[in-house]
């Protein structure tokens, strides 16, 4: 046991409030089918014994250790520093009034959250199909705190240990059901194109990447040093994934800014994001990458095409495009995805955004998750589509995308959207 005084908490923006006893609410009756999902954004608590097991003995000492406060609350400390599992990792099953920032143990998060067998039941109880799954709040939604380990050896091995357990053993638990999404080395883009070749062999169809690596210290996107790994994701089609908050920060105003106020600008992230990938001529120079935008939204894309527009405009005058480049609009829809969790207007004007460029997320198990109701929900958003516009939203596009298997016949037979004919 490390008693919690010595513990040195790592940073967050949101102060620990003490734990309190789970309440979980009645366990959810399986949802009607409307359509089955695939979906694009979900979230695990990695397993306790994630390191111990696939490191040598000589690294141990250096890797990251879960331990137990003097009350029994884990934490992950790395580097000297303590990582809780806060609230926000698992709040599916939990009362909203419990979704407050305090530690918690295993047992009070729903076992979907973290086991693999049990986190099949859930997705069906939802009508998914199918998740990508990004790593916890502990380890950086595009694993940053491996390679911001004081030893880089040390962190490589463990972001290899990471992608070995995410493969072999999370999604190997059910093939089809889960897209394999690996975690990227950051201080040596040569060695992360490496890691992208040789997991592109192993199954992988996905990476996360921080939407701007230079708030980490790494080079930004506008530097050439990331050409090995762009070249790597586009000769392998390894899909770039941007997740909100990859970088480890999200957009605040004010120094007093509430969290609501971080969440409520999360499509704010994707906006950002998305112009500076554009400018930074990443489509350009990698004609084939395939970028999506996790957990950014989708309402917001007409607008910036509407920007992006205006501004090309004033190309004579531009220290970032030539007459001779592609319109910048031309490389948003040639390269980009979007994500959806909850965006009524975007599927009123899905016609400027393309059809085939938008997919579902759940966000399971994480407090924005529409987890068990997304059927209804984009039941309610979708239900004016075609039903051939719909299944492409729904799981068709991520299939494509991923290279990932459709849902099976007996799936789509017993969904309402699935029995309609095209």
């Amino acid at each position: 046991m490390v008693p919690f005084a010595s513990m040195t908490l790592g940073e967050d923006p949101v102060p620990l409030v003490p734990r309190i006893e789970p309440t979980f609410l009645p366990e959810p009756e399986p949802r009607a089918l409307w359509c089955p999902v695939i979906s694009v954004d979900d979230h695990v608590v990695e397993p306790p014994d994630l390191f111990e097991t696939r490191l040598p003995r000589s690294m141990l000492d250096d890797a990251p250790t879960l331990v137990e406060d003097e009350q029994g609350i884990p934490f992950w400390v790395v580097d000297g520093l303590a990582y809780p599992l806060a609230t926000p990792n698992g709040s599916a099953g939990r009362p909203v009034s419990e979704w407050v920032h305090m530690p918690q143990k295993y047992e009070d998060f729903r076992p979907g959250v973290y086991d693999a067998r049990a986190r099949l039941g859930d997705m069906d109880v939802n009508g998914v199909w199918a998740s990508l799954c990004f790593p916890s709040f502990v380890f950086g939604f595009a694993g940053r705190r491996f390679s911001s380990m004081r030893n880089c050896d040390v962190g490589l091995t463990c972001l290899r240990a990471y992608n070995d357990w995410m493969l072999d053993e999370w999604c190997a638990s059910a093939p089809d059901r889960f897209v394999p999404c690996q975690v990227p080395w950051l201080c040596d883009p040569t060695v992360a194109a490496d890691e992208i070749y040789a997991n592109a062999e192993r199954g992988f169809r996905g990476v996360t990447f921080p939407e701007t690596p230079n708030r980490l210290g790494f080079p930004s996107v506008y530097s050439e040093a990331w050409e090995p790994f762009f070249r790597a994701c586009e000769d392998t089609k390894t899909v770039v994934n941007l997740h909100v908050g990859a970088s480890g920060s999200v957009a605040r105003p004010s120094s007093d800014s509430p969290t609501d106020v971080a969440v409520t600008l999360f499509p704010v992230n994707g906006v950002m994001a998305a112009v500076d990938w554009v400018y930074a001529r990443i489509p350009i120079r990698f004609p084939n990458v395939k970028i999506v935008m996790s957990e950014a939204g989708v309402s917001w894309v007409p607008m910036v095409m509407e920007r992006l527009a205006r501004s090309y405009r004033f190309v004579d005058a531009s220290d970032a495009w030539s007459s001779a480049d592609p319109h910048p609009n031309e490389l948003l829809q040639r390269n980009f995805w979007f994500a959806s969790i909850e965006d009524p207007s975007a599927f009123q004007v899905l016609a400027l955004i393309g059809d085939d460029r938008v997919m579902i997320e759940s966000d399971y198990p994480h407090a924005d998750s529409t987890w068990p109701d997304t059927q209804s929900l984009i039941a309610d958003e979708l239900g004016h589509l075609p039903s051939n516009v719909i299944r492409k939203i729904a799981y068709g596009n991520a299939a494509t995308l991923y290279r990932h298997p459709v849902p099976p016949p007996e799936w789509l037979q017993r969904s309402v959207v699935g029995a309609q004919s095209v």
